[in-house]
């Protein structure tokens, strides 16, 4: 049932925002008649000493921002008839400063189509590149499986700091293994496509070196090799790759990344910090020694939560970061992504605006006997 509502939220959600660019939309159009009629309604009640005729130019000028070309040729030529009729009717049309609106309708009118047809064709590229953003998207960050191996259940979330963005320097990727089910959640230095290159470099070598390396290290060792033939300067992308195989424990590896936070089924949450610092990938001449595997406890009822900085590092208005910890309980729902999807809700609550950096979240969570502290606090 939470999982179906959860659902039904985030369609009418959608449903209220198409609506209201669909209103927006028919505002727009209908605004340079608004302006045209009350112009002719004034001019008509006041008289030819109101000087209101080179409002009429108004109507063509606002037509350009949402109408097409035809439409905003009709609007520019009902400017130029009313102009015409209102002339006629104050008894002022062939005077000079009548003639002189009717040619400032007419300009405007020719520049207001020719604005429309360059604002049609940006439209019309900006349609094409957000059809290759979201091909592009299919291709990089590929919908996960939701589940990881017996009763573990998968969800993810990626929220672009890009305006109209699907894709960043973020990245994530659930792998399965003839040694186990392999997960990578990493952020690449820097913004923009650059980002986007080095993210795809990085999850190109990740499925493959999961399937061939035995080992974690050896995944790291081959994301190190991938990246120091295509970072320049001094680039970096921080990673925690993480291990689901028989057992009740996750194998991290943490190559600079903020930990990963657990959520025990007793109720208690706890940062799996590494036992040693690492850096980053792509910085391994710096290294003197490789990151090392861990292990954190997944038993039935637990929760793991991997994230970029892009979550601990959001502000509101005040200047306050996010408090994870704090609002780990909205993970405590019945389905994974129903639980994340409040979790990202409430981060840009909190934020206010749009994120300053992108924000990436896999949650694993190991569904038997999952935690239901609000479930027992009732009974």
């Amino acid at each position: 049932m939470t999982s179906l509502g959860s659902t039904r939220t985030r369609a009418f959600l959608r449903l209220l925002t198409s609506i209201g660019t669909s209103r927006t939309q028919d505002t727009l159009k209908l605004l340079p008649f608004v302006v045209m009629a009350v112009v002719a309604l004034i001019d008509f009640g006041s008289g030819p000493t109101s000087g209101l005729l080179p409002l009429l130019a108004l109507g063509p000028a606002f037509a350009s921002v949402a109408c097409g070309l035809t439409r905003t040729t009709v609007v520019g030529v009902v400017a130029f008839a009313l102009c015409i009729v209102l002339g006629l009717y104050n008894d002022i049309l062939w005077m000079p400063r009548t003639n002189i609106t009717m040619v400032a309708i007419l300009g405007v009118t020719v520049a207001s189509v020719l604005a429309s047809a360059g604002r049609l064709r940006h439209e019309n590229q900006l349609a094409d590149v957000r059809s290759v953003a979201e091909a592009a998207q299919r291709v990089l960050l590929r919908p996960v499986p939701r589940r990881a191996g017996p009763g573990i259940g998968v969800a993810v979330s990626y929220t672009s700091a890009t305006a109209e963005a699907r894709i960043g320097g973020d990245l994530y990727e659930v792998v399965s293994t003839p040694h186990g089910v392999r997960i990578i959640v990493g952020d690449v230095q820097g913004k923009g496509l650059e980002a986007v290159e080095t993210a795809a470099v990085v999850l190109g070598a990740f499925r493959e070196a999961a399937h061939d390396e035995g080992t974690l290290q050896g995944v790291v060792a081959r994301l190190e090799n991938a990246l120091t033939r295509e970072l320049s300067g001094e680039q970096f992308v921080t990673a925690v790759l993480a291990e689901i195989g028989a057992g009740s424990a996750i194998t991290v590896v943490n190559c600079g990344h903020p930990p990963p936070m657990v959520l025990g089924g007793d109720g208690g949450i706890w940062f799996a910090d590494p036992p040693d610092e690492a850096l980053p990938l792509g910085m391994s001449s710096l290294e003197t020694s490789r990151p090392q595997p861990y292990r954190i406890p997944f038993e039935p009822g637990d929760q793991v939560l991997f994230y970029t900085d892009g979550v601990i590092e959001a502000r509101d208005g005040a200047g306050e970061f996010y408090p994870l910890a704090e609002r780990a309980h909205l993970l405590d729902g019945a389905d994974p992504q129903g639980s994340l999807d409040a979790l990202r809700a409430d981060l840009l609550r909190h934020v206010g605006r749009p994120l300053g950096d992108d924000a990436a979240m896999l949650l694993l969570r190991h569904r038997a006997a999952h935690r239901t502290s609000s479930t027992s606090s009732a009974a």
